[in-house]
């Protein structure tokens, strides 16, 4: 685990409480709710995909898809389907899977897709020693095919902000005010973290775009890597975050 200096809250669902708390945060949040078998049901009654993932996971792992079809709901954990008739089925199948860890529920968001592939958008936000959140950075997590997380550690690749865009279809001025508004509103999430706990340093927002161009902010974390971005041609964005992880005890 990292030694540095800076705070860590591992629940998905505290954090997320924290962003809607937020009147100016509450509408980039998907709908959330703990997994019950009540909330199950309420989610699948109105979306026709969710996400179901452990308040506590990391790296993409041990998030299962869940599709309402026609005849009953389609499953998907990595590149593993399966598939229930009844409600009742697919709970006790999510419930042993979860075991005593507990899960959220999360409407499911059509990702945008660059050159047939789809992505989100890491926001890198860190804290200088004058106590001012900067957003250091933007990359995208750009997914592998047939996966249910963009993450790298789950076959994922790592792209550069801006010809991500370009090949999801979006034009220069668009994505300069689209990079614009994510970097405002890591710098706002990290505002709204202070409000709540001390000692955060570092915050990396994995922010969904959707097919219709809007952001949504899928989770928080509060021990973001970005060593990917070290094997990449241009080292410059790897070497901003580095050079001001280093005033907090931060060395890769």
């Amino acid at each position: 685990m990292p030694t540095y200096k800076s705070s860590s809250i591992k629940s998905k669902w505290r954090k997320t409480k924290w962003l809607l708390q937020q009147p100016q945060l509450r509408h980039y949040v998907p709908r959330t709710l703990l997994f019950t078998k009540n909330n199950l049901n309420r989610m699948l009654d109105d979306y026709k995909t969710v996400f179901f993932k452990p308040t506590d996971g990391s790296g993409g792992s041990n998030i299962i898809r869940i599709k309402r079809k026609t005849t009953g709901f389609q499953t998907q954990l990595n590149r593993t389907k399966n598939f229930y008739t009844t409600l009742n089925e697919l709970h006790s199948k999510l419930s042993k899977h979860a075991g005593k860890r507990s899960y959220l529920l999360q409407k499911g968001i059509k990702l945008a897709h660059t050159k047939g592939r789809p992505f989100d958008i890491r926001v890198m936000v860190q804290k200088t020693n004058q106590g001012e959140w900067v957003s250091t950075g933007l990359f995208a997590k750009i997914g592998r095919q047939g996966k249910v997380a963009t993450n790298y550690n789950q076959g994922g690749s790592i792209g550069y902000f801006k010809p991500t865009m370009l090949g999801a279809g979006y034009s220069t001025p668009d994505t300069q005010e689209r990079e614009a508004q994510l970097k405002q509103l890591g710098v706002s999430v990290g505002n709204t973290f202070d409000d709540h706990n001390r000692g955060f340093r570092e915050l990396g927002l994995d922010v969904a775009i959707d097919s219709k161009g809007r952001p949504w902010i899928l989770e928080v974390n509060t021990r973001p890597q970005f060593y990917p971005l070290k094997n990449m041609s241009n080292r410059k964005l790897y070497r901003r975050m580095v050079d001001i992880g280093k005033q907090y005890g931060r060395k890769k």
